[in-house]
């Protein structure tokens, strides 16, 4: 039996729970099929303290769980499914959930993007525990603390120079003998006191008890592995969009990443909208994604309003 639905949303971070809220409250009856990564990347984060209106910081998975609360609060629709096939060719739009099919007039998808991690022992475990993919969020944390920062692009370079506003010394490990990083970025690391570089190491594994207390790194040219104190480690190897369903069907920078017609979210198929990390590769905050969760919104209703829905 298929269901049919004036608006669906893939994903619940921020930007989808903003978009369920907006279409909520427009009479729009939305759906939300929330995905694998049920409240996205915020699950993972411990304190969130830029996230406006919490003066005292909120876990990430309590800022979700609100969000969701409130989503509910007007005729929202979420369930704990994850979309394995779409069929964008024509309207309305078909979506594939295990035996389930779903039709849908518009389609907001806030799949989000996904942090690149080494995939290491002790990584996942110390998680929110002194590991980060994320300096903004997290780098208030590490104050007069020891960091490693692996990576060796502009990224890693950007997440290292942010730390130090905190940190009393940040290690970037490289597996080559030269970064990637654009030449400016690179002088700017190198100029910054508080900055050191482990040349050809990579990160083998994170050692701590409840919390990180260091990392093994092992030598690239001569296979020594050594241990380094550290406080936290910050990967930062970059991000995958989570865009492998949308392929052949929508637009897609280089990296990925949902092409929308700015400063709208519209993208290259009528009737279909992207908000969030999806489509953001520049900032990545969950305030970001909820502004553009709300415009994913307002641009479907007139879209149907514009198609007589």
């Amino acid at each position: 039996m298929t269901d049919q639905r004036e608006v669906i949303i893939l994903g619940s971070g921020p930007a989808g729970l903003t978009a369920a809220i907006y279409a909520g409250r427009a009479g729009l009856k939305p759906l939300v099929l929330k995905g694998v990564d049920a409240g996205g990347q915020l699950m993972l984060t411990t304190e969130v303290e830029n996230f406006p209106g919490f003066a005292d910081a909120i876990l990430g998975p309590e800022l979700m769980e609100a969000m969701e609360k409130q989503a509910a609060r007007f005729d929202v629709e979420l369930l704990h499914q994850s979309v394995s096939k779409v069929d964008l060719s024509s309207r309305p739009f078909g979506l594939w959930a295990g035996d389930q099919e779903y039709r849908a007039s518009s389609l907001i998808i806030s799949t989000g993007a996904s942090a690149r991690w080494l995939g290491v022992p002790g990584e996942t475990e110390l998680r929110g525990h002194g590991v980060s993919a994320c300096a903004t969020c997290d780098g208030f944390f590490f104050r007069d603390r020891e960091l490693v920062v692996v990576g060796g692009g502009d990224s890693a370079v950007e997440e290292a120079t942010f730390l130090t506003r905190f940190a009393s010394k940040v290690t970037l490990g490289h597996r080559r003998d030269e970064l990637r990083a654009s030449k400016i970025m690179q002088d700017r690391a190198a100029a910054n006191p508080k900055i050191a570089f482990a040349w050809n190491k990579q990160v083998v594994e994170v050692v701590g008890d409840g919390v990180v207390t260091g990392v093994k790194l092992e030598d690239t040219i001569t296979n020594e592995v050594s241990d380094f104190a550290a406080d936290g480690l910050f990967v930062a190897i970059g991000h995958t969009p989570n865009t492998d369903l949308f392929e052949g069907q929508l637009n897609l920078d280089d990296a990925g990443y949902i092409l929308v017609q700015e400063p709208s979210t519209r993208t290259n198929v009528p009737g279909v909208f992207a908000a969030g990390d999806v489509v953001d590769h520049t900032y990545r905050q969950a305030v970001t994604a909820a502004g553009t969760g709300c415009r994913a919104a307002i641009d479907a209703e007139k879209f149907l309003e514009a198609q007589g829905h």
